[in-house]
């Protein structure tokens, strides 16, 4: 089964480029109330996830962290405590439900590593159920 029947496009997700501040982080999770964004690399590659748990735990851990640091501390910087892992468009739904699993949604990127959107277990879930609805039918 195709993944393009079910994933939500790049232009309709957040995300993070990973050389973005962690100010910037800040400010975009609380304008959109995400709690788990991918990150990608300028050229748009899936390089992995950041949370607001990751960018707390940081603050918490770095000595003497001052607010102001934060315009010039890169995302790329923090360690990450459940980092996500992406599948590719190509890859069966089955691949995709495994990793929704453990994750609230599945980056998917093309050939090249390029990010192109992500899965939602939302819709993993709603797929899910449709099937069995249409099983028992």
């Amino acid at each position: 089964m195709n993944l393009f029947n079910f994933f939500t496009p790049k232009d309709k997700t957040f995300y993070l480029l990973s050389n973005s501040t962690i100010r910037q982080a800040l400010e975009k999770f609380d304008a959109h109330k995400f709690s788990v964004v991918s990150l990608l690399d300028d050229d748009g590659r899936f390089v992995g996830t950041v949370s607001e748990g990751d960018i707390l735990r940081f603050i918490k851990n770095v000595y003497n962290f001052d607010i102001s640091r934060a315009e010039n501390i890169k995302i790329s910087e923090i360690e990450k405590y459940r980092p996500y892992s992406a599948i590719n468009v190509e890859s069966s739904i089955d691949d995709a439900i495994t990793l929704a699993l453990d994750q609230n949604f599945v980056p998917v990127v093309d050939d090249r590593g390029i990010y192109i959107g992500i899965l939602k277990r939302k819709t993993i879930l709603e797929y899910l159920i449709a099937k069995n609805i249409e099983k028992n039918n």
